[in-house]
């Protein structure tokens, strides 16, 4: 059984005491959702705010990037180790905003994650095709280099630590979100290049999640689906009380 999760990516949004605030006020109203893995991501200067509100709960915290070097002549850039001492203990790889606002290879992603995987770090790596790319009928072509090179020359056991993220690219902030239907048709075509590469015992482990104007409102109609595992949630994730409805998704359609 596949454990989901939900997770927020706060991009460039909030200062350390907006970070602090917000991890308090969604402790309580998450604190029993033993449904899923709640993960929030906050930017690198108010990790350890985030890190530091967030002890004690079931709340974890990801940082949205960092650099594969250990040390060096990197201005700007943030290391494995730093994280770590910041209280972060995944991150998140190869965002699509990573990838088109930096020019972020299919490569560097690959050094980044083996670089995460050697020092502890669970990595969330997204993959995901552009509106010109899925227009073209290129979705699948897409997701396979990507998947290939970026997750090139890993063990089976490196794989099995590894969560990812499907994001269609034309999806994210725009409003337009793909169907639960559309979304399961590349969850399962990843599922299919997990277990080409890895093995079917991987395959059938490897949690994969949806990224793309996720809110209150299309939750549940995502996660009915067989090889969605959870979401990677953006502006949704800003405030605490639609994050909180994301997350609680299972106890709404219950009611």
């Amino acid at each position: 059984m596949r454990k989901p999760v939900i997770a927020g990516n706060w991009k460039m949004f909030k200062t350390s005491g907006e970070a602090a605030s917000f991890v308090e006020k969604l402790r309580p109203l998450v604190a029993h959702s033993d449904h899923c893995e709640v993960v929030v991501a906050p930017p690198f200067t108010a990790l350890r705010a985030a890190a530091d509100a967030a002890r004690g709960s079931n709340i974890r915290i990801a940082a949205q990037d960092m650099h594969w070097a250990k040390e060096g002549a990197h201005t700007g850039d943030i290391s494995a180790a730093m994280l770590e001492d910041a209280g972060a203990t995944l991150v998140i790889l190869g965002h699509s905003e990573r990838r088109h606002d930096h020019g972020e290879t299919d490569e560097e992603v690959n050094h980044k994650l083996k670089a995460a995987l050697a020092a502890g770090l669970g990595p969330v790596v997204c993959v995901g095709e552009t509106l010109a790319e899925r227009e073209a009928g290129e979705t699948r072509s897409v997701l396979e280099r990507q998947f290939r090179q970026g997750f090139a020359a890993l063990t089976a056991a490196d794989f099995s630590r590894i969560i990812i993220a499907y994001e269609p690219v034309w999806a994210i902030g725009t409003g337009r979100t793909a169907t639960p239907e559309m979304a399961e048709e590349s969850h399962r075509f990843i599922r299919e290049l997990a277990g080409a590469g890895f093995g079917r015992t991987e395959a059938a482990a490897v949690r994969i999640l949806y990224g793309g104007s996720v809110k209150p409102e299309n939750i549940a109609g995502l996660m009915t689906e067989e090889d969605i595992d959870g979401a990677l949630v953006g502006g949704a994730s800003l405030q605490v009380e639609s994050f909180a409805a994301i997350v609680n998704y299972k106890r709404a359609t219950t009611r």
